[in-house]
């Protein structure tokens, strides 16, 4: 039985109680470098929680800094893992904190990446236990961010391959896991039907099709949720983006005769 400290962050992590999810993960600025310049982070926060996000994944450094007033009822996620795209292996992922970290800050979940199919797959997998077996100490949600990536990888969009991965986020410990998307985004089904757990779609469309019609078609498929960075924080109007995305994720809301506000993002 889940015990009640995780159930209640895990409810927190879906504000409008329909189990359905939508992240904005900003932590890239580890990985890539900066988001958005320091003088507009606090603005693109503010934007992303009135537009309606549920939660944004941050670094811990991060998320110390972070002004509670900016959020709303938008939670905190603590990303635990790293690798930059200077390293010699882009793919190889190492914990850099620990759940007791995330309890610490008041964070509502934690969430740990790690690739199947590169050379240091082994490692993190044992992290991932590791970091599980805490978050049940510490009645924690987990996040699990489980891609297809390394020289083991054929076809990182085989709905086959994703329906296995998102069966080893389950079985090692996850609440939530987050995948790549198959090559049509009505091929998640076939994913979405061998997982335990809820599926979360990553990323948009790398073509630069419409945003919002490429989640729409990922929600039907049977997702329960889509966690989308880049193309929300490289928007021209980050609120906007993210409200477009919470109206296909949240389709009660708009039920119920209201939607998530359009509103300009001003300083981010």
């Amino acid at each position: 039985m889940r015990n009640a400290g995780k159930a209640f962050r895990l409810r927190r992590l879906s504000p409008p109680g329909d189990g359905r999810y939508l992240f904005v993960p900003l932590d890239h600025s580890v990985s890539d470098g900066p988001v958005v310049p320091q003088h507009r982070w606090d603005g693109l926060v503010r934007a992303l929680a009135a537009g309606g996000a549920d939660a944004v994944v941050v670094h811990k450094g991060r998320a110390r800094a972070l002004d509670p007033a900016l959020l709303g009822q938008c939670a905190v996620i603590v990303h635990l893992s790293a690798g930059t795209s200077l390293a010699a292996d882009a793919d190889a992922k190492v914990l850099v904190g620990d759940v007791e970290d995330a309890v610490r800050l008041g964070a509502d979940a934690v969430s740990v990446h790690v690739n199947i199919g590169s050379h240091t797959e082994q490692r993190q997998l044992s992290d991932l236990g590791v970091v599980a077996s805490s978050c049940e100490t510490w009645h924690m949600p987990l996040l699990v961010m489980i891609y297809p990536r390394g020289p083991r990888i054929a076809d990182p969009h085989d709905p086959a391959l994703l329906a296995h991965l998102v069966n080893i986020a389950a079985d090692l410990g996850a609440d939530l896991v987050k995948t790549s998307v198959t090559r049509s985004p009505g091929q998640m089904a076939e994913v979405v039907a061998s997982s335990p757990i809820p599926v979360l779609a990553a990323g948009g469309p790398s073509d630069g099709s419409d945003l919002a019609e490429y989640g729409a078609a990922l929600m039907a498929a049977g997702c329960q949720g889509l966690a989308v960075g880049r193309r929300v924080f490289t928007a021209a109007e980050p609120a906007q983006a993210v409200a477009q995305l919470a109206n296909v994720v949240h389709p009660a809301v708009l039920a119920a005769g209201t939607s998530y506000p359009t509103v300009r993002s001003g300083a981010a």
